[in-house]
């Protein structure tokens, strides 16, 4: 095999990333491995602690040989165009398999599911049925699947699992999944075990406790003494809800949603208080914290609309396998690999444009000038030149 995929946001990068890592060089050695990063927001609709070229160095070091971001339309959407756009770059980097870490690492389980997904005419019929009940869309996928299998999978390695697995299928790409156990509770808010979640994390460095013992060495020079938190963003978001008269141009936003969120935004001092005034059964709290990073970040449903496809691969960083891999495939690449920001060069990447000078607000001044530049101006990190800058 010469390629292996996984697919991270690394916020921030712990012992748990390692540990996957090096399973994966102990299931593929001399393999290549390629990441697909989430840049500055992620997947549930947050902020992530150290920006995309901070992440690439760190995964450099722990072994990563080809760094690339899945674009900020892909690394906020739900689970399944996550997928969507994490397993397209793999399969245009020609990766043979995809590794994940899941709660259950039952790959056949999973794949079964898919399938009765895929195949099944009574399937979409049952998530209709649960949708009408008023359950939300993951809560009535799970309530469909567990009635035609018995089987339940409603944790959320698993059920993004079942996403990668889904896109790989739908599209016939030639990329196995296999999966490695994940020991770690996701929803625990604090914790002094070695392996532990990236949000117990958050939370202890938030809370000026204790944590060299949850990261590795290498990685906690990298960590900031005060990390941001997507509240620092909230005067933004409520700035632009309390002016927009369009807020339904957004991604995922309805007339009756803009509706709620004017009449409840300056009741709240918070995300999370707005989320929950506005939130119902059939709205999941991540939903919704996806449709007010849309705002935020002047997302809008015709964007979503023309950003259904993975149109470039920006190149973030590489090791000399890397470098190598990537000169002996680039030409059967079918879409181009940007290792060189140009604005004019596809829509998707200018918008990522606008979402680091979004993502600065929350820095210092020095900071926000910083990772202005960054973006325009960063070439690939090479992995060599992190071991001169550190001897």
């Amino acid at each position: 095999m010469q390629s292996v995929g996984i697919v991270a946001e690394y916020n921030p990068f712990h012992n748990g990333h390692l540990y996957h890592l090096q399973k994966v060089k102990e299931m593929f050695p001399e393999t290549v491995i390629i990441l697909v990063l989430g840049g500055s927001f992620t997947q549930r609709g947050d902020v992530s602690i150290l920006d995309k070229w901070t992440k690439t160095k760190i995964a450099l070091e722990a072994g990563a040989d080809m760094v690339v971001e899945l674009p900020f339309p892909f690394a906020t959407g739900s689970a399944d165009i996550f997928a969507e756009g994490a397993m397209a770059i793999l399969n245009y980097l020609q990766a043979e398999a995809v590794v994940f870490g899941s709660e259950s690492n039952d790959i056949e389980g999973m794949e079964k599911l898919v399938d009765i997904q895929l195949q099944d005419p009574t399937f979409s019929s049952l998530v209709q049925v649960y949708l009408r009940m008023g359950y939300n869309y993951p809560t009535a996928l799970s309530q469909a699947l567990t009635e035609i299998t018995g089987h339940t999978y409603h944790l959320p390695n698993d059920l993004l699992g079942i996403s990668y697995i889904k896109a790989i299928k739908r599209h016939h790409y030639s990329i196995r999944p296999y999966s490695i156990k994940r020991t770690t509770n996701y929803h625990e808010q604090d914790s002094t075990q070695t392996i532990t979640s990236a949000t117990t994390i958050r939370n202890r460095l938030q809370q000026k406790k204790a944590i060299e013992e949850q990261v590795p060495a290498f990685v906690y020079p990298y960590l900031p003494k005060k990390i941001v938190t997507i509240d620092d963003y909230f005067c933004y978001c409520k700035y632009k809800i309390l002016c927009d008269h369009q807020l339904d141009q957004y991604a995922l936003v309805d007339k009756g949603m803009a509706q709620k969120l004017k009449q409840h935004i300056n009741q709240c001092q918070n995300f999370d208080q707005l989320i929950h005034c506005v939130k119902s059964r059939n709205l999941t709290y991540n939903r919704i914290a996806r449709m007010l990073l849309y705002i935020l970040c002047g997302y809008t449903k015709n964007m979503a609309e023309n950003a259904k496809m993975i149109t470039y691969i920006r190149l973030l960083g590489f090791s000399k396998n890397g470098q190598q891999y990537l000169n002996k495939i680039k030409k059967e690449i079918e879409v181009p690999i940007i290792s060189k920001f140009k604005r004019d060069k596809d829509p998707m990447l200018a918008f990522e444009q606008q979402v680091t000078n979004i993502y600065a607000l929350a820095f210092p001044t020095d900071q926000q000038l910083q990772l202005i530049k960054q973006e325009t101006q960063t070439s690939p990190i090479k992995k060599e030149d992190l071991y001169e800058i550190n001897a």
